[in-house]
């Protein structure tokens, strides 16, 4: 026997998932999780939630999920993201992010569930020819990874046309920040994203991100940027800012809204120098870097226009600052300077 109508998070024992579902759980939904756990962590997820520990890609698994649960919509987010892994293994990005997800839809058609939310990126624009970049940017991606989410997109265009699927691609900039009470966040393993580096770097936790030369400090990659200081410049939007805009986009979705690919992002851009200083005066602790070479394939500044995801979801980041993003991420680093401990 099937439970209630049900919300598949898929990925959503990520970093961004369990935001996901948590707002989905105060919005009184009732979401069931798929992740395989390679990236994720069955920790953060509260005990109430049903948590299948297996891949988008495994067909029996899926027609499993779907003939115990009345899954209403689904809610994508189980990728691998990480841009300089993609280039040097681009098979496992197609594998993931292309074939696994192409059986997902082809489930979820199967099965009559026409709704999903797609955790898409900004990487889909690739080098940015104006900035702040809108929808209306040609996309044109320049690693494996950004190609591979556009792929997804192009599906959805597909299968939105043949069978009827109504979709949102939401595409994120640079997701920050954690839950306020710091009991969920950012732990990535490895970690690529710059605040808890910076963060990581106040504690003196050793990571392999953190500068050898000088240890416990941090590396930036390029000084000579033509920004106003040097440093690249990027967009950050809060974790639970994502997560609201995903319910959003379900409510938009099951009220008839059209399939749309939004960006999602604050409309304003940070130096890398501007994060490390507001970290230092967040947490109150000194904070070493040492400069490094650009590395390839970062452009100088990446800022979204994220107007129509205003106008079309209704939808308002309620944690621009970067003080207030800083602040919620110190809180889960504190908490957790080792990140999620095993369940």
């Amino acid at each position: 026997m099937k439970t209630d109508d049900t919300i598949l998070v898929c990925g959503g024992a990520g970093y961004i998932g369990v935001h996901v579902v948590r707002a989905l759980i105060e919005a009184g939904r009732n979401p069931v999780v798929i992740d395989d756990l390679s990236t994720g962590h069955a920790a953060s997820l509260p005990d109430s939630v049903p948590l299948v520990n297996g891949s988008i890609g495994d067909r029996t698994l899926l027609d499993e999920v779907f003939s115990q649960y009345s899954i209403e919509a689904v809610v994508h987010l189980c990728a691998s993201s990480l841009v300089a892994e993609s280039v040097k293994n681009p098979a496992k990005y197609y594998r993931n992010n292309v074939c696994n997800g192409l059986v997902l839809l082809e489930t979820m058609i199967e099965n009559d569930v026409r709704t999903i939310v797609f955790s898409s990126t900004a990487a889909v624009y690739g080098d940015p020819q104006f900035s702040p970049l809108t929808e209306e940017h040609p996309t044109a991606p320049v690693n494996p990874y950004g190609w591979s989410k556009l792929t997804f997109e192009r599906m959805l265009h597909d299968f939105g046309s043949a069978y009827g699927l109504r979709w949102l691609a939401l595409r994120y900039f640079n997701a920050a920040g954690a839950a306020a009470d710091g009991s969920i966040g950012e732990d990535h393993r490895p970690e690529s994203h710059l605040i808890p580096l910076v963060l990581k770097a106040a504690l003196k936790i050793k990571h392999p991100e953190l500068s050898d030369a000088l240890p416990g400090s941090l590396k930036v990659f390029g000084s000579d940027y033509p920004t106003p200081d040097g440093t690249c410049v990027r967009d950050y939007i809060h974790v639970c800012d994502l997560a609201d805009a995903h319910l959003l986009a379900l409510d938009y979705l099951a009220d008839g809204g059209q399939s749309v690919a939004l960006n999602l992002g604050n409309s304003a851009g940070f130096s890398v120098k501007e994060v490390i200083e507001t970290c230092k005066t967040v947490t109150d602790l000194p904070i070493e870097y040492k400069m490094a070479q650009r590395r390839a394939g970062d452009p100088p500044e990446l800022v979204s226009d994220s107007a129509r995801a205003r106008k079309v979801l209704g939808w308002t980041p309620k944690s621009a600052n970067l003080s207030d993003i800083v602040q919620s991420a110190w809180n889960f680093h504190q908490r957790f300077p080792q990140g999620f401990p095993k369940k």
